[in-house]
C-alpha cells in the first residue's frame, strides 16, 4: 500500500499521451506535451533514476517544448499579400462612401474568423504593385494574394466582387472555398511552378 502513489504517478503517462493523441489545437497539444514530460520525470525520479529524471525535465520536456512552440508558432500563419495602400490609384467607383474599403476591411476580418478556426494567424504582407505582388505567390513567399479587381474585369456591374483572391495552397483554397461567404471577392487556385521556371512572363 505504501508503493500505491508509484502506481497512480505511473498511470498518468497513458492518460496524458492518450490526451495528447486526441488534441486537434496545437496549442492544447503542447500544454499536455508538457504535462506528459512532467509526469515522465516524476516517474523517473520515484523509481531512483535521478540523472534521467533530470535529463528528461531538461531536455525532454523544456526544451522539446520551447522548440514545438516556437514551431507551431511560425508555421501556423496563411501570409496574404496585398496592395499597399499607398500605391493603390483611386477610380470613381472606389471613392463611393469607401465601398472599396468597407469592403476589404470585412473580407479580411472574416478572412480572420476562418482561419482562426483552424488555429492559423492571418498575416498582411504588402506589395508595392501587381507584379511583386504575382511574383511573391509564384516565388513561395506568401501563400495567397487579395488584389482588387480591374475595370475591365468588373464587367461594369453594381454587384460584381471587387476582389480577387488567389492561393498557391489547395488546403487553404479548399478551406476558403467552403467557409467564405464574403461576396467582395471571387477565389482562384493556382498551382506554383517549381523553382527556374520563367513565371513572370504574365502576371495576373
Amino acid at each position: 500500500m505504501n508503493d500505491s502513489y508509484v502506481y497512480i504517478i505511473t498511470a498518468l503517462l497513458p492518460l496524458s499521451a492518450f490526451m495528447l493523441v486526441l488534441q486537434s489545437n496545437p496549442y492544447h497539444a503542447l500544454v499536455i506535451q508538457g504535462i506528459l514530460g512532467a509526469v515522465a520525470a516524476l516517474v523517473f525520479a520515484v523509481l531512483g533514476a535521478a540523472d534521467v529524471a533530470l535529463t528528461q525535465a531538461l531536455m525532454g520536456t523544456l526544451l522539446a517544448i520551447t522548440l514545438y512552440a516556437i514551431a507551431v508558432r511560425s508555421s501556423l500563419v496563411m501570409r496574404l499579400g496585398v496592395i499597399e495602400e499607398s500605391a493603390i490609384e483611386p477610380d470613381e467607383d472606389s471613392l463611393q462612401d469607401g465601398k472599396a474599403e468597407r469592403h476589404f476591411g470585412q473580407l479580411i476580418d472574416e478572412l480572420r474568423t476562418i482561419f482562426d478556426k483552424h488555429y492559423m494567424r492571418l498575416e498582411l504582407v504588402p506589395y508595392t504593385n501587381r507584379q511583386a505582388l504575382y511574383r511573391a505567390l509564384m516565388d513561395k513567399e506568401i501563400h495567397a494574394t487579395c488584389k482588387k479587381r480591374s475595370r475591365s474585369e468588373h464587367d461594369d456591374q453594381d454587384h460584381a466582387p471587387l476582389y480577387h483572391t488567389t492561393t498557391r495552397v489547395r488546403r487553404l483554397y479548399d478551406i476558403m472555398k467552403a467557409e467564405l461567404s464574403s461576396p467582395a471577392t471571387i477565389l482562384t487556385y493556382e498551382n506554383a511552378p517549381n523553382s527556374g521556371e520563367n513565371i513572370y512572363s504574365s502576371p495576373k
